[in-house]
């Protein structure tokens, strides 16, 4: 029974990730006009995610099944205890229309089931930890300096500018967005199906097929919304923007699944729409609040999946319901602490503006 909702907890996480990354790939030709139709884009996405998926998709299934932590403390209450906390944690996010790290989520909660064992890869999980800081910052510097390059380019060339052409510099971006969802599918399919290779619960090849199938269905029927965020709510960009930003975490991500390290595809890809943003709007860019939301969310879903995935594991295996009253306590008393700070500030305001005390 165990081993059977593990499985149905992978293939619904497995949908909201394909939710997630649909904005990650295919919503950079969404927003520059490349692809138009909403719902095409989310089914070229789909099927791009699912062939990376199966070609490529086995090495990060290995880190994330094996390189974390032990394989042998893996069985299918603890696969199912992973996959749910990465899964509500997501779930949270695409409600939201937030582009969330399924990486991220799903490091924190494979490190939160060491943490409760005392049993972790440190030097993996830091080596993962520097790229997730690495790859989203090379990223924007990339677009940034080509930003202002792509704008000379189309002012001064007439090709460019002829409005018959505008088909050519279309299926440019559209094949580049393919190429992006196509790592996509490499990089995140470990996400869903990575415990369950680790735990031998099932096999490298099924884990691939089923999982790139599934990301793809919840990318058509799910990523409407974060699309939509990518797309159109950050910034407006030309086709050429577009194909940089795409082409840009295309490589970077393909480069870091090769090597089998999980990297956030979302921070890749929103890193170089805000890098694109900067280098035409200047660094006011960055004080937008869509742009301060998804920071906050990059820095917590790791540690949400963590705190949530260890809770669990304290709760249904080890029966120490000790140690979830403390980290709830915590939890409490950090949020009342910030609801105290937020009205602190919005009395001191009034007080201000009124010209008086209390």
């Amino acid at each position: 029974m165990i081993v059977i909702l593990a499985g149905i907890m992978s293939l619904f996480f497995a949908m909201n990730i394909g939710a997630s990354g649909a904005a990650a790939s295919l919503g950079v030709a969404y927003g520059s006009g490349a692809i138009p139709k909403k719902r095409v884009a989310l089914l070229i996405c789909g099927v791009a995610i699912f062939l990376g998926a199966v070609i490529g998709g086995s090495e990060v299934v290995k880190t994330v099944g094996e390189g974390l932590i032990p394989s042998d403390i893996l069985d299918a209450k603890i696969v199912l205890i992973i996959l749910s906390s990465a899964a509500l944690s997501l779930f949270i996010a695409n409600i939201m229309g937030i582009p969330l790290s399924t990486s991220e989520i799903t490091v924190g909660s494979v490190v939160g089931v060491g943490v409760a064992f005392k049993s972790l890869y440190i030097a993996n999980i830091l080596w993962i930890v520097f790229f997730w800081i690495l790859v989203p910052i090379v990223s924007f510097l990339i677009a940034l300096s080509a930003g202002k390059y792509i704008r000379k380019l189309e002012d001064q060339n007439e090709w460019i500018r002829n409005p018959n052409n505008e088909k050519y510099l279309s299926i440019f971006v559209i094949v580049i967005g393919c190429f992006e969802a196509f790592s996509a599918g490499m990089n995140n399919v470990a996400n869903s199906i990575g415990p369950l290779v680790g735990a031998h619960l099932i096999s490298m090849n099924t884990g691939v097929v089923v999982g790139g199938f599934f990301i793809a269905i919840g990318a058509f029927f799910l990523g409407g919304r974060v699309l939509q965020t990518n797309g159109k709510k950050i910034v407006q960009f030309s086709k050429l923007e577009g194909g940089l930003i795409s082409g840009t975490g295309a490589t970077l991500v393909m480069i870091a699944s090769i090597f089998g390290i999980p990297v956030p595809l979302t921070q890749v890809t929103s890193s170089a729409i805000i890098g694109i943003g900067v280098s035409k709007n200047g660094y006011e860019m960055l004080k937008k609040k869509l742009v301060l939301r998804i920071f906050k969310v990059w820095l917590v879903s790791p540690i949400l999946s963590l705190v949530i995935s260890y809770s669990l594991v304290q709760l249904f295996i080890k029966a120490d319901i000790y140690s979830v009253l403390i980290i709830l306590s915590v939890c409490i008393a950090t949020l009342g602490i910030i609801s105290l700070m937020k009205t602190i500030r919005e009395d001191n305001s009034t007080i201000y503006e009124d010209g008086g005390g209390i």
